[in-house]
């Protein structure tokens, strides 16, 4: 009975004990894809300007665009005469156009053509109107706008705050004139004389200076509400060929590519610039016989992947015989675009270029997708830019002249003091000559034969004579030279002049050093 008792105390059951419960899991509800804001779902990113809510606007209102219209939207055209090519414009409903000198009458006339342009076509965005306006032998708009010197000028004073101001400057000024786009700065390295088609464009040949310099300017023009397109990737600078007369061999490997042409782009990429030009190019180590403006090699491979650029990338013009020799007008559109390009700039023929588009897009070979994209870049750039309050337009003279005077370069001859008499004798280049002989005066000097001849090389001059020899355009004439004075200024303009004249007089130093080596030439500078 006790052993009984102590078995059942002692909890003894012949009974299982209890499992525990078993836990059902519920049953998952299929989940609701979400449909993808539209900048993500045309893989736009944010990092080169246009926020998030400018790219989803963007990509909104380009996807509602019929095909003909959305693929006019990426073509940017030039045009002929100086009345507004509104006509045009709204038939083929391009994206904008470009204005050459013969386009240009005068500031207030080129004023009207764009707000002509812009009236007319009343859409919800700004129109690419552009301009070649890179200062010294580039400038398609002149009249009462500023001139401004070459932008070798910026390598050779090496002041970037001084070169972000002269952007601005012209910057604010072609704002006021109604363009949305500047074709500029130039930031290709120049390899010396025996490059024919950037030379005085380019800042220099240390691809660190011109880096810097690019990535100061494109701020400039960016603070005044222009957008500043970098040019001509991967680098025209180092080729032997002009691209407007035939396509250029590049025969640099990848890793001098990098060290060398690419740098600028890179800073410039770094630093949040939104577009970039690139030029028609035979890159041999990346995909040879290929113009690099059509190679999906060169714009997808080291552009937008070596150097992560996101932004909007424009092509050269596709009237210039590097790549109109070998592709029609419809044909390097497409090409174009199907490389990673979103801006087809002066195809021949535009509505020819349309039409090469539409029917790519309706035969599957371009997809809509990558077209609206092209398309919502520019017009959420175009967005962006208009946003930025810039500064009011008015004269750069001050900003032109401050360049021009941080840049003068003394490479023989007294480094101080007065290098000419009381009275001048200016020679050769007539513009120069004109330009000087009025700061000359104003600054008391006689303007008259017998004088100390000074004798002015302007742009392609191969040799002048005088007792004091000025480079106006790039310095390589100086080594050819025996004169005992030797000054570079890198550009005509009255504040060039006006500098120079300062220097001559003892009123100033010349502080700039060469920003490119000069055969002949022993001293770089004061």
């Amino acid at each position: 009975m006790l052993l009984a008792t102590l078995l059942v105390a002692g909890g003894c059951t012949d009974d299982p004990a209890p499992e525990p419960e078993a836990t059902i899991a519920p049953v998952a509800e299929p989940q609701k894809r979400l449909p993808l804001p539209p900048a993500e779902r045309l893989g736009l990113v944010t990092g080169w300007g246009p926020s998030v809510a400018d790219l989803d606007r963007a990509a909104r209102l380009v996807r509602r665009l019929p095909l003909p219209d959305l693929a006019g939207q990426v073509i940017v055209a030039e045009w002929t005469g100086t009345r507004a090519p509104t006509r045009m414009l709204k038939r083929l409903h391009l994206g904008g156009v470009i204005a050459f000198a013969d386009n240009v009458v005068s500031t207030r006339q080129i004023r009207a053509v764009n707000r002509t342009l812009t009236r007319a076509t009343r859409r919800d965005w700004p129109l690419f109107l552009a301009a070649d306006q890179e200062g010294g032998i580039v400038e398609r708009v002149r009249g009462d706008a500023t001139r401004f010197p070459t932008f070798l000028s910026a390598g050779a004073a090496r002041r970037p705050g001084l070169t972000r101001a002269a952007a601005r400057a012209s910057g604010a000024e072609l704002r006021g004139l109604g363009f949305t786009v500047d074709f500029a700065p130039v930031a290709d390295v120049t390899t010396g004389p025996g490059d024919p088609t950037i030379g005085s464009r380019s800042a220099g040949s240390d691809p660190a200076v011109v880096a810097e310099h690019v990535t100061a300017a494109g701020k400039g023009f960016a603070s005044a509400g222009i957008v500043p397109v970098l040019k001509h990737f991967p680098g025209h600078g180092s080729v032997p060929t002009d691209s407007h007369l035939g396509l250029p061999v590049q025969t640099r490997t990848l890793r001098q590519l990098r060290s060398v042409d690419l740098r600028p782009f890179r800073a410039g990429v770094a630093a949040g610039l939104p577009a970039v030009m690139v030029g028609h190019l035979d890159v041999r180590a990346v995909d040879p016989r290929m113009p690099s403006s059509l190679s999906r090699g060169v714009v997808t491979g080291l552009l937008r992947g070596d150097l992560g650029f996101q932004g909007l990338v424009v092509t050269d013009s596709l009237s210039m015989t590097g790549v109109r020799a070998t592709h029609d007008g419809a044909e390097s559109a497409v090409a174009a675009l199907l490389a990673g390009v979103d801006v087809i700039l002066m195809p021949p023929d535009p509505a020819y270029a349309r039409t090469g588009i539409v029917r790519a897009v309706r035969s599957g070979r371009l997809s809509r997708g990558r077209l609206e994209q092209a398309a919502a870049r520019q017009v959420a750039l175009l967005l962006h830019q208009r946003g930025r309050s810039g500064r009011p337009p008015g004269s750069g003279r001050g900003a032109s002249r401050a360049l021009s005077a941080a840049a003068v370069t003394v490479v023989a001859g007294p480094c101080q003091g007065r290098l000419v008499g009381r009275a001048v004798q200016p020679v050769g280049d007539p513009v120069a000559v004109a330009r000087f002989a009025a700061a000359a005066r104003v600054a008391g000097l006689r303007v008259r034969k017998g004088g100390t001849r000074v004798a002015f090389a302007g742009y392609g001059d191969l040799s002048v004579q005088g007792d004091v020899v000025v480079a106006v355009d790039s310095p390589y004439v100086l080594g050819r030279s025996r004169a005992t004075v030797k000054v570079a200024t890198y550009g005509d303009t009255p504040g060039a002049m006006a500098a120079l004249v300062d220097v001559l007089t003892g009123r100033a130093r010349g502080p700039g050093r060469l920003p490119v080596p000069v055969a002949g030439v022993r001293r770089t500078g004061c």
